[in-house]
């Protein structure tokens, strides 16, 4: 949400960790002093993080507009049965998958939903999309990776059934029969401020246990 907020005006964000998971948060409250005093100093190092710009396109009317930092994802109601995703790119068809959703993620929120469902986990810094269908009802359909200059539209092809897309895990929009979830990457890009004590792969370690046996 604070992404959301400050990301148009370039404003550089210091996460700190103040309890669970946090791997956006790389700062603890022991070391938020001496960071804070560094920061001041101008002594920071700025990660520069792609965002996705998502839209809800409903019988040739834009209905909504979204910024993404981690994830748009389709997701089907409790109660309703696999939904069909038409999906192209740049205008040609990819596939129409057949599953309970699709997580359209960042680098950066490769570690979140992406990861959970079975899709890769990427650095931070490369430019490109994951597209991760959730529980697929063919064993094909496995996640794909794709440069981020390019146009995803995702339709909905079914009817009478409870579908919403999520932002972030924030926000929320229900969407009808034939609505086209349209995901690009955005002009916004989003600025954290890097931890001086760790890098990346550390914090896979120490956060998502990966690696460990």
């Amino acid at each position: 949400s604070v992404a959301r907020l400050v990301g148009k005006y370039r404003v550089p964000i210091l996460g700190v960790n103040l309890g669970g998971l946090g791997f956006l948060t790389e700062i603890t409250l022991k070391e938020l002093d001496k960071v804070i005093e560094r920061v001041l100093e101008g002594d920071f190092v700025v990660d520069e993080r792609v965002a996705l710009q998502a839209a809800v396109l409903r019988r040739g009317e834009r209905m909504a507009d979204f910024t993404v930092l981690n994830d748009a994802v389709i997701n089907k109601g409790a109660l309703a049965r696999i939904i069909d995703l038409e999906t192209s790119i740049n205008g040609e068809y990819l596939t129409t998958f057949k599953s309970d959703g699709l997580i359209l993620s960042t680098p950066t929120g490769s570690t979140a939903y992406n990861l959970s469902a079975g899709g890769p986990i990427i650095y931070p810094s490369l430019h490109c999309i994951i597209i991760t269908p959730i529980c697929p009802h063919t064993l094909t359909n496995r996640p794909i990776v794709i440069p981020d200059d390019v146009t995803i539209r995702v339709v909905l092809k079914t009817t009478q059934q409870e579908v919403l897309l999520t932002l972030d895990g924030q926000q929320g929009f229900m969407l009808e029969y034939e609505d086209i979830v349209e995901v690009k990457k955005s002009e916004t890009s989003i600025l954290l401020i890097k931890s001086p004590y760790r890098h990346y792969f550390e914090l896979l370690r120490e956060k998502l246990k990966w690696g460990e046996r």
